[in-house]
């Protein structure tokens, strides 16, 4: 069994001390194996700010991972960011943009998807290097390997915003994800939390492939939400989500969804927390799931998915 902590959006420049203070707290009581940030160090890509994130990274009482995020990227200063665009991030977090960690039961990888020279640079994208990195990696495991990928922006959007902007070629990323067995996609960049399972929305992949999406861990950036990380917990053929929250004076557990892999199909399962039982149908099982069929069903009408 492996316990992964996925935060994101941690927006240092832009945060609440006490919610910093807490999620510290919160990480060394959930004692993760391995902790995986997707993101948006900082509010603006200046030294203040990623000195603060260094600071934070260096009180973390376990391993992590990370990629950068739009944020982390210089807005303001676009000599830089033509010029140096991951100078400051590369100097205080990291120089390797494609983590990746491997152990007996599990499988991380990490891929750059913030991009400083395309038109909107707050969005982002993959490319066929990096395409090709996932196959190079994940191909050649075997089934018993928990994969997971994460990046800073979403593969799937919010069941309420079904035409929220995804990253970059993902539809070319897609089928390498299918055909190499991926089973866990983990990002931010939205300051939503949510979960699902791919093939809801992305009609043409014919495979289950698990999404975790992180609210923002520390900002005050907030959308509707509370301050918030996921706490996920790996026992193959089982995965289990715990959304933990702010709450105004800790972190707190909260909404909690498991899932069992059958074959190739990831399927919602009964939990303490009042989840009732369900059937083996995750469209209809799972009420994200069945949002994201009507969504489906409503916006495309054919199998290239919703965006």
């Amino acid at each position: 069994m492996k316990r992964l902590a996925h935060i994101s959006d941690l927006h240092f420049g832009r945060i609440d001390q006490r919610v910093v203070d807490g999620l510290l707290a919160d990480l060394t009581a959930q004692a993760p194996d391995l902790i995986v940030i997707s993101g948006d160090f900082v509010q603006r890509a200046k030294v203040r700010h990623f000195e603060e994130a260094r600071a934070f990274l260096q009180k973390l009482p376990f391993p992590y991972m990370a990629v950068p995020g739009n944020h982390d990227i210089p807005v303001y200063n676009v000599f830089k960011r033509f010029t140096d665009p991951f100078g400051h991030y590369r100097r205080y977090i990291s120089s390797d943009f494609s983590p990746l960690h491997i152990d007996d039961e599990i499988a991380v990888l990490g891929i750059n998807t913030a991009r400083p020279v395309i038109v909107d640079f707050s969005e982002g994208r993959m490319n066929k290097r990096q395409i090709a990195r996932v196959r190079e990696v994940f191909c050649g495991m075997p089934d018993t390997m928990f994969k997971v990928l994460f990046t800073h922006h979403p593969f799937l959007p919010p069941p309420d915003l079904p035409k929220t902007q995804l990253v970059g070629r993902h539809k070319l990323a897609l089928p390498a994800l299918e055909s190499c067995g991926v089973d866990l996609l983990l990002a931010g960049h939205l300051h939503k939390a949510y979960s699902g399972d791919i093939m809801s929305f992305h009609t043409q992949v014919a495979r289950s492939i698990l999404v975790a999406q992180a609210s923002t861990a520390t900002s005050t950036r907030l959308r509707n939400e509370a301050n918030a990380y996921n706490l996920i917990t790996v026992a193959h053929p089982t995965v289990t989500f715990e959304v933990r929250s702010w709450e105004g004076a800790a972190f707190t557990g909260g909404l909690v969804s498991g899932y069992r892999k059958e074959g190739n199909r990831w399927t919602l399962q009964a939990q303490d927390t009042g989840f009732r039982p369900v059937g083996s149908d995750l469209a209809t099982a799972d009420p994200l799931a069945a949002r994201w069929d009507q969504v489906a069903r409503h916006a495309s009408g054919n199998a290239s998915g919703g965006s």
